[in-house]
C-alpha cells in the first residue's frame, strides 16, 4: 500500500501534465501544492517565445480529502514576452481544468457545489461549511456554473404553448417597494422554463428576443393574463401564435364582475351596502362556487335568496 501522501494526491488530482509538488496537513486543513507541466509558451499576441518572469501562488478551495477540508495552492507562472515592443508585456498562465479565471474554487469543487445546491437542494452556507470556505466563494461558483447551464440553448425541448405570469417576489414594506418576478412556463407539460425580474412584460420581451427564431416558430399558442402589456409582447415576438387567456385570470375577472353586479343591485334595492341579514350578502359565497360543487341544499338556498334579493334577475344573469 502506498504511504506517500504526495503520490496519493497525484492520483486524486488525476490531471495530465499537472505536477503535485507536495501535500501536507496543516491542522484541520489538507494542503496540496501543484503546478502545470508547461516549460515554454508563445506570446498570446505576437507568438514570440515567452520567458518566465516570476511565480505566484494562488489559493483555491478544493474538495475534501481524507475526511477534512482541503486547499489547493497553484504555483502559477507569470510569463513575459521577449519582444520589447509587444503590447502584451506579461500574463499569468491559465488552465481551466484546475480552476476558471477569477474564481477562488477549483473546477471540480465548483461543479460539485453547483450540483449540491441545484440538485440536492443544500444551502450555500451548508456547502461552504463542508468545503471549509466562505459563503461568497460557493455562491460565486454556483452562479457561474449555473449560468452556463441556464443559458444553454438545448436545456429545454420544443415548446408549443408558452405562458407568462407575474408574481410578487418580496414585499419589502407594507405599501411600497414590492418586487415582482415573471414566470415563463411551458404550459403544454407544466415545466418552468425561466424566471425574469420585474413585471409588465419588459423582462419576458427581452427573454423572448434572445431565443432562437426556430425555437420561437414552434410556439403555436400563448397563454397570458388579461394584461395589455403581455399581449403586446406576444404580438411582437410571437406574431403567429394564437393568444388564449389564462383560465385562472378569466375566472378572476368573471368573479369580480359578478361581485360588482351584486353590490350594484344591493344598493339599488335596499339603498345601503350589504349587511349580514340581506339576501344578496348571505349568498355571496354561494355565487362564486362552481355549480358542480353546490349541494342540493346549497342550490335551493341560492335560488331562494336570489328570488328575495334580486327582483330583476341581474345577479342571476351575471
Amino acid at each position: 500500500m502506498n504511504q506517500d501522501p504526495t503520490r496519493t494526491c497525484a492520483v486524486l488530482v488525476d490531471l495530465p501534465d499537472i505536477v503535485v509538488l507536495r501535500a501536507d496537513r496543516d491542522g484541520a486543513m489538507f494542503e496540496v501544492h501543484v503546478e502545470t507541466g508547461a516549460t515554454s509558451q508563445g506570446c498570446l499576441d505576437c507568438g514570440v517565445l515567452a520567458r518566465v518572469k516570476e511565480r505566484v501562488v494562488v489559493k483555491y478551495c478544493d474538495l475534501p480529502v481524507f475526511g477534512v477540508a482541503s486547499t489547493l495552492f497553484w504555483h502559477k507562472r507569470r510569463w513575459r514576452c521577449a519582444e520589447d515592443d509587444c503590447p502584451k508585456k506579461t500574463w499569468t498562465e491559465e488552465d481551466r481544468r484546475i480552476a476558471a479565471p477569477r474564481m477562488k474554487i477549483t473546477d471540480r469543487a465548483g461543479r460539485w457545489a453547483t450540483r449540491a445546491v441545484g440538485e440536492a437542494g443544500r444551502s450555500v452556507n451548508e456547502v461552504a461549511g463542508t468545503l471549509g470556505c466562505d459563503w461568497h466563494t460557493v455562491n460565486d461558483a454556483v452562479l457561474a456554473y449555473d449560468s452556463a447551464l441556464i443559458e444553454h440553448p438545448e436545456r429545454f425541448d420544443t415548446v408549443t404553448a408558452l405562458g407568462v405570469d407575474e408574481t410578487v417576489f418580496v414585499r419589502l414594506a407594507p405599501y411600497y417597494r414590492t418586487s415582482f418576478i415573471t414566470s415563463i412556463v411551458d404550459v403544454g407539460i407544466g415545466q418552468l422554463l425561466d424566471i425574469v425580474e420585474g413585471r409588465g412584460g419588459q423582462g419576458s420581451k427581452e427573454w423572448l428576443k434572445n431565443r432562437d427564431p426556430a425555437w420561437k416558430a414552434s410556439i403555436t399558442h400563448g397563454t397570458l393574463d388579461l394584461s395589455s402589456a403581455y399581449k403586446a409582447v406576444f404580438t411582437t415576438e410571437l406574431p403567429d401564435a394564437t393568444l388564449v387567456a389564462d383560465p385562472f385570470h378569466v375566472v378572476k375577472v368573471a368573479t369580480e364582475k359578478l361581485d360588482d353586479t351584486r353590490r350594484r343591485v344591493q344598493n339599488e334595492t335596499l339603498g345601503h351596502r350589504g349587511r349580514k341579514d340581506d339576501p344578496l350578502f348571505r349568498c355571496r359565497r354561494l355565487l362564486t362556487k362552481a355549480e358542480e360543487r353546490l349541494s342540493a341544499d346549497g342550490k335551493t338556498k341560492l335560488k331562494s335568496l336570489l328570488e328575495a334579493g334580486d327582483p330583476k334577475g341581474d345577479v342571476a344573469t351575471a
